[in-house]
């Protein structure tokens, strides 16, 4: 009974521990990670190589010899969902008994663990439906969506469990109109994508919508926030906001690496390697996004200097 015990207090520890703390990081690495694998799925038009769901084939669980290179893409995708399930029941269960003493921290990994099997859902769709454009779409939402939750874990297993002041409302404000330019230029390059060459699969067809003109339709909003994070970094740095402006000039930087990736993957054809590496950044901004509205509305308390 005694070891139990210990096991039980190891699984569901009563305290926030440090094996929380990195599954919390864990969670964030693999959302991101998974994007990466999902991404080199539908650039090597690999989306159908397992032709059935949840079972690659209808008589087979794993890849038969027949179905090829394609088929091995996808299945690392899938097994790579499996890791990323792993890693959410873990985050929850070490956090499981924080309900009363930090309710955020249980609710936001729950809900991680419930958008998992939502995505396993919407992945089975998306087979089902042989690669229909919008639903691929809802999947890489769905994916930023968890990105963004398990930023904010990161975030909250680090905070101490008293809350400081948030900053003022003024930089609070600026901080969230640049995540809506952010999250409005997420949404339209997903769409841009569902408009482009990769599909998933050589016989699928694409949204429709004008390639040429969503990539114009997409700088737009790029642009708007590149020019409001340089707007952020100037405003913090001037008021003595440090983590405000630290965490601002690291999104300066992925955006940076976003707008010369997406100039060059526009004017080379959309090359598959540039756009699956566009993917994975976007996921790695809209993290430091999120930590840039967190530093605004639920600071440290050491994230002021004096003026």
């Amino acid at each position: 009974m005694r070891g139990w015990k210990r096991f039980t207090d190891w699984l569901l520890p009563r305290e926030l521990t440090r094996r929380a703390r990195a599954f919390a990081w864990a969670s964030l690495a693999t959302e991101i990670a998974i994007v990466g694998t999902g991404g080199s799925v539908r650039l090597t038009a690999s989306g159908l190589g397992c032709p059935a769901w949840p079972l690659c084939t209808p008589d087979s669980l794993v890849p038969v010899p027949e179905l090829g290179f394609h088929a091995l893409v996808e299945f690392s995708n899938r097994m790579m969902s499996g890791v990323v399930a792993l890693v959410a029941l873990f985050t929850f269960l070490f956090l499981a008994r924080q309900l009363r003493a930090r309710r955020e921290l249980f609710w936001l990994s729950f809900a991680l663990g419930v958008l998992v099997l939502v995505q396993a859902g919407i992945g089975g769709i998306t087979v089902l439906s042989s690669l229909e454009s919008y639903i691929v779409g809802l999947h890489f939402v769905i994916s930023a969506a968890m990105v963004v939750l398990a930023a904010t874990l990161v975030w909250f297993v680090h905070l101490p469990a008293g809350r400081a002041a948030p900053l003022p409302r003024w930089v609070r404000g600026l901080a969230w109109t640049t995540a809506t330019a952010a999250a409005l230029t997420v949404l339209v390059g997903i769409l841009t994508t569902g408009s482009g060459p990769h599909a998933g699969d050589l016989d699928v067809a694409r949204n429709g919508l004008p390639t040429e003109l969503m990539e114009h339709l997409h700088a737009w909003p790029a642009y708007v926030l590149f020019g409001l994070t340089l707007l952020l970094v100037l405003l913090a740095w001037r008021n003595g906001f440090v983590a405000t402006r630290n965490l601002a000039l690291w999104l300066v930087g992925a955006e940076f690496l976003q707008i010369a990736v997406g100039l060059y993957q526009s004017r080379n054809g959309l090359p598959a390697l540039a756009v699956g590496v566009h993917m994975v950044l976007a996921c790695l901004l809209l993290a430091i996004m999120t930590a840039v509205v967190l530093s605004t509305t639920r600071p440290r308390a050491d994230t002021r200097t004096k003026p």
